[in-house]
């Protein structure tokens, strides 16, 4: 779906595997992102920005395997970020080689704040940068975005100028950032008619904004640049990204969706016109959501708009009884447009692997044999525990088994004593990256505490444990619960996740998850060019010593 400028719809780019990721503890490894970028191709983005690729051999990684996988014919354009540098564009298109529809999306700071302190660069100097690095790009391919970084406390006269020359240079989407979160939604929509009307050939180039959410008017600027002329909008999945984060794509789909005869006429539409203004598939909504909360462990808050838990409950009285009668008294949309629905038993212990894995294709989910065989079993042990199985166990099970960190060390057994008259005491086992198994013991503020301080004592590796938090999948006291927590280790944090129907399981395997990412981290930088799962037979054990008893 190659998109060339259509200004009767809006192109939604998703900036989740690139500015998302740059969110405290949301760090992705390749399958992660991977998983994440196909789901967002069934979501329906027009542009998926799969990463930096200068950045780091894993980013590199990351957008070529992106490219290759989900770039296909038929699917979205892959994008890659770039400094307005030769080197950063050169590793953009190399790893953007595999995909049939690709993007180059290069940036360059504007604001004079930014040019004396950050660049130091004069205005002129910028602007040649600029227009050179553009025309660069543009000879690995045709399709080309350029930002300027900081737009909204950058002098509009001389951002007219850079934009002109931009697009003059082969630029087919230029991109006005509110990089800190600024501007205002009058203020901001105002600068979008200002570059219609005084950037001559403006009309060469669909107009892109990109905002954070510091002063929480993220999604109302973009809405605003839209009334105003934009046609794609840079968001990300729940809103996740740097400092305050992003405008949330859920967010402004669905109100692009819900108002669309509001918004219609601003698009050169009828009023009354029935169709979509995004190629949003709305009901992968709350599954892309899931997916994107679980893999990077930014949970959503229960009154997160559009996709929080308590976004189509109702507890008012009044409101209950006007739901009853029509949902139109108190819903403004109905909760199975974005994926919700009422399925309750679908599968259960006496299911085979066919229909399991028929199941999770209707979900979704194109597992590997590998991953299809592991997610089986689980869902078996699960449906041995649980009388009823619901389409959101079985996205826990699933969820969890293709996030695994790598497996260097490995939980073999947990075990827990705790009461009112007890102080809590845990004993775990781990197999160590070497294949020993170191058995230890601790005594906690709780049961969690204990497991963790046991945990700590075998792998020896320093961390501060900075958030912990459990929810349960589902209602019922045989429920799933899910754990993400979050470590941190030398200003690095980490996330781990797990769910099991037992609590105390699943906050030991999150732990472990946790501790791999950062065990493997530590590997990395000792042996950059070695992948973590392979450094642990030339490598030794972090720290791994002192007087555990082995198993």
């Amino acid at each position: 779906m190659n998109q060339q400028p259509q200004p009767d719809r809006i192109i939604i780019f998703d900036t989740t595997l690139r500015d998302g990721e740059q969110c405290p503890g949301a760090t992705l490894n390749v399958d992660e992102k991977l998983a994440i970028a196909r789901q967002l191709a069934r979501l329906g983005v027009d542009v998926i920005e799969a990463g930096f690729a200068f950045a780091s051999p894993g980013d590199f990684e990351a957008v070529q395997k992106i490219a290759k996988t989900v770039g296909t014919e038929d699917g979205p354009i892959v994008c890659s970020l770039a400094r307005a540098i030769k080197a950063d564009i050169e590793a953009a298109a190399e790893a953007l080689k595999p995909a049939r529809h690709a993007r180059i999306h290069t940036f360059i700071s504007t604001s004079d704040i930014h040019l004396e302190y950050q660049l130091k660069k004069s205005r002129a100097e910028v602007l040649a940068i600029a227009e050179e690095m553009v025309a660069y790009a543009k000879s690995f391919m045709d399709d080309v975005e350029f930002s300027t970084m900081d737009a909204t406390r950058t002098d509009p006269e001389y951002l007219y100028q850079v934009l002109e020359r931009a697009i003059a240079a082969g630029a087919t989407t230029i991109n006005i950032p509110d990089t800190v979160g600024y501007s205002m939604p009058s203020e901001f929509g105002e600068l979008i008619r200002g570059i219609k009307e005084n950037v001559p050939n403006i009309d060469q180039a669909v107009i892109s904004v990109h905002g954070h959410n510091d002063l929480g008017v993220g999604v109302a600027n973009f809405l605003e640049a839209v009334k105003n002329g934009a046609r794609q909008l840079e968001c990300t999945i729940n809103g996740i990204g740097e400092r305050a984060g992003n405008a949330s794509l859920e967010e402004l789909v669905m109100a692009l969706h819900v108002r669309r005869q509001y918004y219609n006429p601003f698009l050169g539409r009828p009023a009354d016109s029935e169709e979509p203004l995004t190629n949003i598939d709305t009901r992968q909504i709350y599954k892309t959501s899931r997916l994107v909360s679980n893999l990077t462990g930014m949970l959503v808050q229960p009154n997160k708009a559009i996709v929080g838990a308590n976004a189509f409950a109702h507890e008012s009285g009044i409101h209950q009884d006007g739901i009853l009668k029509n949902k139109l008294t108190y819903e403004i949309m109905d909760a199975q447009s974005i994926g919700l629905n009422d399925n309750q038993i679908v599968l259960g212990k006496h299911s085979g692997r066919n229909a399991f894995r028929t199941r999770l294709k209707e979900l979704g989910f194109d597992l590997s044999e590998t991953d299809l065989n592991k997610a089986f079993l689980r869902f078996k042990d699960l449906a041995d525990k649980k009388k009823e199985m619901s389409d959101w166990d079985l996205e826990a099970i699933v969820n969890d088994e293709i996030q695994q960190a790598p497996e260097l060390f490995r939980l073999e057994l947990v075990q827990v004593s705790c009461g009112d008259r007890a102080r809590p005491t845990a004993t775990v086992t781990l197999r160590t990256p070497t294949g020993e198994e170191l058995t230890d013991a601790a005594i906690g503020t709780g049961p969690v505490d204990a497991v963790y301080k046991a945990m700590n004592r075998v792998v020896n590796v320093p961390n501060q444990l900075i958030e912990f938090s459990v929810q349960s999948v589902t209602a019922g006291i045989d429920a799933i619960g899910e754990v993400t927590i979050r470590l941190r280790h030398s200003d690095r944090v980490y996330s781990g996740h797990a769910a099991n129907t037992d609590i105390i399981v699943a906050s030991a395997q999150a732990y472990v998850n946790a501790l791999n990412r950062l065990y493997a981290s530590l590997q990395s930088e000792k042996n950059p060019s070695v992948p973590p799962d392979e450094q642990i037979t030339t490598v030794a054990p972090v720290a791994i010593q002192g007087s555990r008893e082995q198993a």
